[in-house]
């Protein structure tokens, strides 16, 4: 059955609506970035520049490091830009985008985000790398989607008890990463742990301006939180969209995090963006190894 006009949305030119890509435009590994002027901080080290282009938050350059082709895309902040971005890539892939059709052969992306994030414990400094193992969803945007085969409902009912969890709130889920891109970019220079990913910057993820919480004591229970030595480790807004998408869509992810904060003692690296460059340089290099 075709896939409506309405449901894949296309530009004049072919290209995907949001992204502004054609299927020749990306290769299947691909590096997920944040910030737009991020895409050239990792590209800078690449040895061939094939294309590029942006829509909006969305740019994109497809290169080769090292005789690898590699796509950056930056996605902008919150999971609900990763649902455009995962949701289009697929289709890039996996639907002939001509007869609006999926494919009978599935082809599976290599994503690997390399984003910036805050510790919650005092013994992952900053200036040090983290590897998700599980993204811990707390803003509801997966539950849009049938969940039920990728969650893991014993640390999900776990957390809920441990934190007293509002039922007015999503139910959390718990994502694990793409095991293959772990193995590649694990090392004993990079923590690992469970990266949990809420739906603001403020309010959602315990800061206070003008508003009041729901539970201002949220953090320090997600801070405490501890199943068979699985511990949250970090807070964002991105990875468990990209984990649970990933998962649900049949492609490997895997979140990489700069640590430049430290919410636990209170401090913040004198170089941030050292610590990030030093981020891509490690993920590129154990992308091709």
């Amino acid at each position: 059955m075709s896939i409506q006009h309405s449901e894949l949305i296309l530009n004049p030119d072919g290209s995907i609506y949001h992204l502004n890509l054609r299927p020749e435009h990306i290769a299947t590994d691909i590096i997920f970035v944040g910030d737009q002027y991020r895409v050239d901080k990792v590209t800078k080290h690449f040895d061939t520049i094939e294309f590029s282009t942006q829509k909006r938050e969305f740019k994109t350059t497809t290169g080769t490091y090292k005789g690898k082709r590699i796509s950056v895309i930056s996605t902008g902040i919150g999971p609900d830009n990763i649902d455009i971005v995962l949701n289009e890539l697929d289709a890039l892939v996996n639907i002939n985008l001509s007869t609006r059709k999926a494919k009978e052969k599935h082809t599976q992306l290599n994503i690997t985000r390399i984003g910036t994030s805050g510790s919650l414990h005092a013994d992952i400094p900053v200036d040090s790398f983290l590897l998700s193992s599980h993204g811990l969803d707390l803003n509801g945007m997966l539950q849009s989607y049938q969940v039920d085969e990728i969650s893991h409902p014993d640390i999900e009912e776990a957390f809920i008890k441990h934190t007293n969890w509002s039922a007015k709130k999503s139910y959390p889920l718990i994502v694990s990463n793409g095991k293959t891109l772990e193995d590649k970019l694990v090392s004993n220079k990079v923590y690992k742990g469970i990266t949990a990913t809420a739906g603001g910057f403020y309010g959602p993820q315990g800061r206070v301006l003008r508003l009041p919480l729901q539970d201002p004591d949220l953090n320090k229970k997600i801070d405490s939180f501890n199943y068979n030595n699985n511990r949250i480790t970090n807070l964002e807004m991105e990875t468990s969209a990209i984990y649970g998408l990933a998962k649900l869509l049949g492609h490997n992810a895997a979140s990489m995090n700069a640590i430049i904060a430290n919410r636990a003692n209170g401090t913040f690296s004198e170089d941030p963006y050292k610590v990030v460059n030093d981020l891509i340089v490690y993920t590129l290099e154990k992308l091709v190894e």
